[in-house]
């Protein structure tokens, strides 16, 4: 299954720098027309796609690697780092 124009749209989005105009939030009511929390959703759930990961690996990679560290705080969970780097 291919990608929404939607989609790409969300990880497009996801590469910008947000130093400029404004914060996040707003951006994303104004872009996409729903709330930050819905377009967050939307977003985890893409990253787990594999169309997604080919689209653009490294972003997808990285976005990833945030997600687990932020749900390793926020349960209480130790991170497993690997030695190789």
């Amino acid at each position: 299954m291919e990608l929404t124009d939607r989609e790409i749209a969300i990880l497009d989005f996801e590469r910008t720098p947000w130093e400029v105009d404004g914060p996040k939030e707003l951006a994303i009511r104004e872009r996409f027309g729903i709330s930050p929390s819905r377009y967050y959703q939307i977003r985890d759930s893409l990253l787990d796609k594999a169309e997604a990961l080919e689209h653009d690996p490294l972003l997808v990679l990285r976005l990833r690697k945030l997600r687990t560290k932020r749900r390793s705080i926020r349960y209480g969970i130790p991170q497993i780092h690997s030695p190789i780097r």
